[in-house]
């Protein structure tokens, strides 16, 4: 797919890392299954590893964790 950001760059499948902030909790999710613009570096995730992605970031929330660095798993 063309990436929506550069419009020139088209995406493959590939990994990415993924860094939230919400609330006074930075969650940093390595290895994450995503589509990667081979321009830009703009990355696109699907549906159901968006979902487990926020699931694992609102956990990190909820616990009041400041600083979280986590390995994405399926």
């Amino acid at each position: 797919m063309k990436c929506v950001i550069c419009k020139t760059g088209d995406t493959t499948a590939g990994y990415t890392t993924v860094t939230l902030q919400r609330a006074g909790t930075v969650v940093i999710i390595k290895e994450v299954p995503a589509d990667v613009c081979q321009d830009c570096g703009e990355y696109y995730l699907d549906e159901a590893v968006a979902s487990k992605v926020y699931a694992q970031a609102e956990d990190a929330v909820t616990r009041h964790a400041e600083v979280e660095i986590l390995k994405y798993a399926a």
